[in-house]
C-alpha cells in the first residue's frame, strides 16, 4: 500500500499555501493563485522555478528560498497536520490487516521527519522523500522504489493520490491508483479510480481494485 501525504492523508496543502505566500510576500511580491496551483504535488525545484517565473525574478537564489520555506513549513507542521477525511480510519485499516505500506511523498526528508509526529511512523514500513530519489513526481521514480524497498512488485500495490502530477507518477509506475482530490479537481483518467473521499475505503475495497483493472 502506497501513500502520498500532502493533501491525501493530512491536509498539509493548506500549510504549504500559508509558508508560500509568505515566502513571496517576503521576496517583495505576491503569488498567484494559478501559480500556487501549479505547484501541488510537485518537487521542491519545480516550486521554486513556478516561483521565480511568477515573481519575475529569475536570478532569485534557490538554496536561500528553500531554506527560507523549509524553516517556515517545519514551523507549521510541528503544531500539528490534519488528516483528511477517512485517512487515519484507512491506515489502521491497511496496518491490522498486515498490509506492507508506504508513505510516498514529494516533501523532503527534514520535513516529513515533523510531519510524522502526526502521521506515526509506526504506520509506514518505508518512507521515500521527494529528496530521496533519481527523479521526483511525475516520474514513476518514487513509487517504484517504494516498492522495491517494501519487497514487492510495483504491480500488486495500490497508490492513493490526490493530484495530478501524483497521479501520473503513480500510473506510470504500474500500480493501481486511487485518486481522492483535495485542492484540484481531477479528471477522468485511464487506470485510475476516482473517489470523493478515503471515508469508506477499506483493504477490502483496495483489493477490488484489482479485480477492475483486470475486467
Amino acid at each position: 500500500m502506497l501513500f502520498d501525504m500532502d493533501g491525501t492523508l493530512v491536509d498539509s496543502e493548506k500549510v504549504w499555501d500559508v509558508a508560500l505566500y509568505e515566502l513571496a510576500e517576503h521576496a517583495g511580491g505576491t503569488l498567484t493563485t494559478p501559480a500556487r496551483l501549479a505547484m501541488i504535488g510537485s518537487s521542491m525545484a519545480s516550486s521554486m522555478r513556478i516561483l521565480r517565473d511568477d515573481l519575475a525574478q529569475p536570478d532569485r537564489d534557490e538554496a536561500a528560498d528553500v531554506a527560507w520555506l523549509e524553516r517556515r513549513v517545519e514551523e507549521l507542521f510541528g503544531n500539528g497536520l490534519v488528516w483528511r477525511p477517512g485517512a487515519l480510519e484507512l491506515l489502521h485499516a491497511v496496518r491490522a490487516a498486515g498490509v506492507p505500506t508506504a508513505l510516498v511523498t514529494s516533501t523532503g526528508r527534514r520535513l516529513v521527519e515533523v510531519a510524522l509526529d502526526t502521521l506515526g511512523r509506526e504506520n509506514f514500513d518505508v518512507v521515500v522523500c521527494g529528496d530521496e530519489v533519481s527523479a521526483p513526481k511525475p516520474d514513476p521514480a518514487p513509487y517504484r522504489r517504494a516498492a522495491d524497498l517494501l519487497g514487492v512488485k510495483i504491480e500488486e500495490c495500490v497508490a492513493i493520490e490526490d493530484s495530478p502530477t501524483g497521479m501520473a507518477s503513480a500510473v506510470a509506475s504500474g500500480a493501481a491508483v486511487l485518486a481522492v482530490p483535495a485542492e484540484l479537481e481531477l479528471p477522468p483518467t485511464d487506470g485510475v479510480h476516482l473517489r470523493d473521499s478515503l471515508v469508506g475505503v477499506d483493504p477490502t475495497f483496495l483489493a477490488s481494485l484489482f479485480a477492475r483493472a483486470t475486467t
